[in-house]
């Protein structure tokens, strides 16, 4: 039996799985993560709860398949991108990360834009100048803590810094560097003058590393740490989305996937390269094809913000707040009797952009409980993922079949709402843990056991969300309602 290692570093949980190539998972386990928000728009991590994280769940997954460590042919770790930490000269970690939905950087996005000719730099890295370029951070940092900024001497990504402690080798995936905004994306490599333009020093970027090519080996001290083999092979690793995307079988042009976890995204999959400024552009992990996809703030991290703030002291259904406040959402009608949720409580991404966009709850009358808010909230995420599919539509790419993953679809409420909002099915598939199981398969295909198309054996189809016409026109006029809103609270164009 050949058996695989694939660890997601994610916003708001640490997962790993053991898997075999035969489409079997022999266990999975998960740890919480904490996420820091001291300051409006602020969103942090502390790396060391990351590899904490890691070394406690790697025990608890060999003795659960029940395998020595020894049977792990390799390792693959996936993570949310593109966090910022910075190691010094010693490769201890300066500060906690800041995270990819982190907002503080307004100002220095305003001033990359004042210096940056967009266009030229839209043809050149594949994305716009947004807060999603880490050279935005490293200008705050810059200015707000210029003395850890000194003491820098390298700069990595979530899953990059993971690696790095297994294997003492400090590399950036080649997703990372590209959501970064230091790629081009005609030569694939990194440009250091156009990092330099963004506000990135150049000797803080290590070498790229492809996703499926082999890093390192693991080391004595991260053998002594985590109960691993020394020597044990790791690969650069796969942003989470991406990974996830694979694993739920987003493998040819028109496959879609919304992708629900501490942040929403959506991906399409195709083989045509255009790079369009509210959207990101990733790899995809069978080469030849390219993930164009926006990835919102939020996403679970409100909805846990919401039951533990407002709902905590909710009597759980199936052990589960979120299970209780969805069957109160159930009972509630499309719509939400006229509420309107905007989720921006760390700013947003794409498709606006807009790291001051703040949260608002909108036609609230003393008719309406904690399920129809509840019901709101869901269905804002659902309104801002067809405003994507609308641009995905735009720029001219075909979005044919829909897929749902990770944590947030297990929600058979919210994937209902989702599809009656879109007005297309929603294929969730079974068996598929999520971003986890994409990373242990990418090391798979980069030792040379598997086969892209393999991971298909692990999944087939929980279920189908077929939307109901009943609601299309409820749906149209609260999607209408909801891109209103932000126009008139914020006065800009969306």
């Amino acid at each position: 039996m050949t058996v695989f290692l694939g660890l997601d570093i994610g916003t708001t949980s640490t997962i790993g799985i053991l898997a075999d190539i035969a489409g079997k998972v022999l266990a999975l386990a998960s740890r919480p993560v904490t996420l820091y928000a001291e300051k409006p728009g602020w969103a942090e991590e502390d790396p060391a709860q990351w590899w904490a994280n890691c070394c406690d769940l790697i025990p608890e997954l060999l003795e659960t398949a029940g395998i020595s460590a020894a049977e792990i042919a390799g390792i693959g770790v996936a993570g949310m991108l593109p966090a910022t930490v910075l190691l010094d000269e010693t490769g201890a970690v300066l500060r906690r990360s800041i995270q990819q939905s982190d907002g503080r950087a307004g100002a220095e996005v305003e001033e990359m834009k004042r210096e940056i000719d967009e266009p030229d730099f839209l043809k050149a890295a594949g994305c716009g100048v947004n807060q999603q370029l880490v050279g935005a951070k490293i200008r705050w940092l810059a200015r707000h803590e210029p003395e850890v900024l000194a003491r820098a001497k390298v700069l990595l990504g979530s899953y990059d810094y993971i690696n790095f402690r297994l294997t003492g080798v400090a590399a950036v995936e080649q997703n990372w560097a590209l959501e970064a905004g230091i790629v081009n994306v005609a030569s694939g490599r990194i440009d250091l003058s156009q990092a330099a333009r963004t506000g990135i020093p150049p000797h803080l970027l290590p070498p790229l590393i492809a996703s499926s090519a082999v890093l390192g080996k693991v080391t004595a001290a991260a053998a002594a740490a985590t109960g691993l083999a020394e020597g044990t092979p790791v690969i650069g690793g796969a942003a989470d989305m991406i990974a996830s995307c694979l694993g739920a079988g987003v493998v040819s042009g028109g496959d879609v996937l919304l992708k629900f976890g501490g942040a929403v995204d959506i991906l399409t999959a195709t083989d045509v390269l255009s790079p369009d400024p509210r959207l990101f552009l990733d790899y995809h992990l069978i080469p030849g094809l390219w993930m164009p996809n926006g990835c919102m703030s939020t996403g679970g991290s409100v909805l846990n913000w919401f039951a533990d703030t407002f709902a905590s002291g909710i009597a759980p259904l199936n052990g589960s707040r979120h299970a209780a406040l969805d069957a109160l959402a159930a009972d509630r009608p499309a719509g939400a009797m006229g509420l309107t949720f905007l989720p921006y409580l760390l700013g947003e991404k794409t498709p606006l952009h807009d790291p001051a966009a703040r949260g608002a709850l909108n036609g609230l009358t003393l008719s309406h409980d904690l399920g129809h808010v509840w019901r709101a909230i869901l269905e804002s995420y659902a309104y801002a993922i067809r405003h994507h599919i609308e641009i995905f539509r735009e720029i001219g790419h075909k979005t044919r079949r829909f897929m749902v993953s990770d944590g947030g679809a297990k929600s058979s409420v919210w994937m209902g709402i989702v599809a009656d909002v879109l007005g297309e099915p929603l294929h969730r598939p079974g068996g598929h843990p999520g971003s986890c199981l994409g990373a242990a398969w990418t090391a798979a295909v980069g030792l040379g056991a598997a086969e892209w198309g393999g991971i298909t054996a692990f999944t087939s189809q929980d279920r189908l969300f077929t939307p109901d016409p009943a609601n299309r026109k409820v749906y149209d006029k609260g999607y209408a309602a909801f891109r209103d809103l932000y126009r008139r609270l914020d006065g800009s164009q969306s």
